[in-house]
């Protein structure tokens, strides 16, 4: 039986490659995102559904359920923000806009998906997405980090309530080659100074990080709920330099 998911932010990054890795195992794809224009061509490449919207349109993960279908094996949620400032430059509307995107925006999609997720002919899986930045302390990461540490908080919480129907765990990448990232990336230097802080000596590629999303959506990871797991070089639990 094909399973069906919905992946918010699935027109670019870790999200269309989470799709891409989805596609080649034959599941049944509902993007969610703000471009129609990427949508409409990912999901063209993938023979997938669509919805388009920004997560601030409180409408939005209504919209997209009713439109992926009645019932959903798993729900990806790759939309995030990277705001890199520090403390003093912060504003209200810096930490509302983090925790908004990356959290709120979180909990409310699996709110709207979850009479469809426990529709699922097997246990659904959700995939949520932190970071290193929630478990590791990074200058200029206040805003981002604390918005991800509740990303940490809400995957515990959500697996505890919706278990044993649904399965709830939470990637946390380190730096990765997306488009999000493009205005570190577009640094060389700055790049490769920051892919020598990690053991493996590179920065995430959003395969990486896709074939995790993958196998935690899929029957193979049954057991596995309530886990933040890391891919992330190393980066959170490794130091090789002194």
């Amino acid at each position: 039986m094909t399973r069906k998911v919905v992946i918010y932010g699935g027109s670019g990054g870790i999200g269309s490659a989470t799709a891409r890795a989805l596609h080649t195992r034959h599941y049944d794809l509902h993007l969610v995102g703000r471009s129609e224009e990427r949508l409409a061509a990912v999901a063209g490449e993938l023979g997938a559904s669509y919805t388009v919207g920004d997560i601030h349109d409180g409408s939005l993960c209504s919209r997209a359920t009713k439109e992926a279908g009645e019932a959903l094996d798993g729900l990806v949620y790759a939309v995030g923000t990277i705001n890199l400032r520090s403390l003093q430059r912060l504003t209200e509307a810096d930490f509302l806009n983090d925790f908004r995107v990356n959290a709120m925006g979180a909990a409310l999609a699996v709110q709207a998906a979850l009479p469809a997720l426990k529709k699922s002919s097997g246990t659904a899986s959700v995939v949520l997405f932190s970071s290193v930045a929630a478990v590791q302390g990074f200058a200029f990461h206040t805003s981002i980090g604390m918005a991800k540490g509740a990303v940490d908080g809400l995957t515990l919480s959500l697996a505890a309530e919706l278990a044993p129907k649904v399965r709830v765990n939470a990637i946390a990448p380190s730096l990765t080659r997306t488009p999000l990232a493009e205005s570190i990336m577009s640094n060389e230097q700055a790049a490769s100074s920051i892919a020598s802080m990690h053991a493996l000596q590179r920065l995430g590629a959003p395969d990486d990080i896709a074939a995790l999303a993958a196998f935690l959506l899929s029957p193979d990871a049954a057991w596995i709920t309530g886990q933040i797991i890391g891919v992330d070089g190393g980066r959170s639990t490794l130091r090789t330099k002194g």
